[in-house]
């Protein structure tokens, strides 16, 4: 007798989502992603005005080697979908008027960039990227790829020798100032852990592989905006087989004696053998769960350390920007009165430290002829006050810190302008808190110590995206999905 192929339910239609989806469906798996939205995505949705094309989320295409591993698995590469750039400058970093470091595109270059700023620095560059690009290697073959379900996945005598021979426990921060003496070049290496939602003296050091990253593999746009980085991967899930309800919001996880057996939407119950939620997963548990079902309480969730909720300013400008790089950082203000204001006061920083992504300086099509695309971005508190008021009033300080280092009032030629902030994250994506890149990764909050990628309580309930392992950010997103539709084949088939 043969048996029906098996069937999963995945909740959410972004990143994870669709690799999961992907994933699953190669395997012969019945599946069916259901998205609230009426487009993929997820948090790094796009949207358009006037002819401005707007990333909504993510615009920092790193680590390109977890992409194309992905893509790899169906027999394609990234090119099949969408075109990248390498970016140079990788970005821009503004440290006051008239002084502005282009940071260039490899180490080479960097090295140079560095030893003109710091006698000696280029040897030592050398030696903190080469240990931190064996952290990236060890990371990638040995720890993300695992399920977490256990500390036993990573007692790996391989594993353990190589961490060793780094520095892993300590901080980012004493480890970058052990090598540098210049703020401008400890700023420059201390910035990519911002993306992972927690200053860098309270980031371990084994996260200095985002170093490795930015200069060693560098920073790339897929042109048209990540929006086509969805798009294709929605193209690759499909092709495979998965079916797409999107418009199609889960109201509850369908659970019968103990087992998730499908999920109730607006259109009915959609009955399977496995769920997948990679919607917040605070949400799916508190909303979508009866509360016998959840394996975390409310006080857990109240006691994690969230990463940064973000304020965003969509701007469509009628001319050019003087000087505008894709890729800016305003560090013209402390980083560490910023970083206090948000944890350790929860308020909105007085001088705020901001990112200005500028497409249109790489990628015409995303503003029409003549004008500039602008997102902007500033790092508040998760949970923050959210009001019109207190939004203007930093727009104000915005404008007003470009206009000293750029030249222009930007104010004067706005053709769109658009604000997305805590409460847009809330009712858009049932975001806890308002976050905007989820868990911070300290030490307490990682790999098992995270939120498991599957349920303790429900069988056949699995979990992925920012909040589970192995945490935030579109690659460690990426790979949660593939993780979790691995572990839901294996389990399905022995099953």
């Amino acid at each position: 007798m043969t048996h029906p192929p098996s069937s999963v339910s995945i909740i959410g239609a972004g990143i994870s989502g669709l690799a999961a989806a992907a994933v699953l469906a190669r395997a012969g798996v019945r599946t069916t992603v259901h998205e609230r939205h009426t487009e993929v995505g997820g948090r790094a949705r796009t949207w358009a005005q006037d002819g401005f094309h707007f990333d909504m989320g993510p615009s920092f295409y790193w680590m390109p080697d977890v992409f194309e591993r992905f893509f790899g698995r169906f027999g394609h590469t990234s090119a099949r979908y969408y075109e990248l750039r390498r970016l140079d400058p990788s970005y821009a970093v503004v440290f006051g008027p008239n002084d502005q470091w282009r940071m260039p595109a490899g180490r080479t270059a960097v090295k140079r960039l560095f030893e003109q700023e710091e006698p000696g620095a280029a040897k030592r560059l050398d030696g903190f990227l080469d240990e931190a690009a064996m952290k990236y290697r060890i990371g990638m073959q040995h720890m993300v790829y695992k399920p977490s379900l256990s500390w036993a996945e990573y007692m790996e005598p391989g594993v353990l020798k190589g961490l060793l021979r780094t520095s892993v426990l300590s901080s980012l921060r004493r480890h970058v100032r052990r090598n540098f003496r210049s703020a401008r070049i400890r700023g420059v290496m201390e910035f990519p852990v911002l993306f992972l939602g927690a200053m860098p003296q309270h980031t371990p050091a084994l996260y200095s592989l985002m170093n490795h990253a930015d200069i060693d593999l560098g920073t790339w746009y897929p042109m048209g905006g990540m929006g086509r980085v969805m798009q294709g991967m929605r193209q690759l899930a499909e092709e495979q087989g998965a079916r797409l309800r999107l418009g199609d919001p889960v109201r509850r996880v369908v659970v019968e004696h103990g087992r998730a057996v499908g999920v109730e939407t607006a259109s009915g119950v959609h009955h399977a053998d496995a769920v997948l939620a990679t919607a917040d997963y605070h949400h799916v548990e508190q909303q979508l769960l009866e509360a016998p079902c959840r394996t975390y309480s409310q006080a857990f969730w109240e006691k994690r350390t969230m990463a940064p909720s973000t304020l965003l300013f969509y701007i469509g400008l009628d001319t050019r920007l003087p000087g505008a790089q894709h890729h800016m950082l305003f560090f013209d203000e402390d980083l560490d009165a910023h970083g206090k204001d948000i944890y350790t006061h929860r308020r909105w920083p007085r001088k705020p430290l901001f990112y200005v992504s500028c497409t249109s300086v790489t990628d015409p099509s995303t503003a029409p002829t003549g004008g500039e695309n602008l997102v902007v971005l500033v790092p508040i508190a998760s949970g923050s006050e959210d009001t019109d008021a207190l939004r203007e009033a930093c727009f104000t300080t915005i404008a007003d810190r470009i206009q000293r280092h750029l030249g222009m009032d930007i104010r004067a030629h706005l053709k769109v302008k658009r604000s997305y902030c805590v409460r847009d994250l809330e009712e858009d994506h049932h975001a806890f808190r308002g976050n905007a890149y989820g868990l911070a990764s300290t030490l307490a909050q990682t790999g098992p110590f995270r939120p498991a990628i599957k349920s303790r309580k429900v069988k056949g309930l699995y979990f992925a995206g920012q909040l589970s392992v192995p945490g935030p950010g579109l690659p460690p997103a990426l790979i949660s999905g593939q993780v979790a539709a691995d572990l839901i084949i294996k389990e399905l088939h022995r099953r």
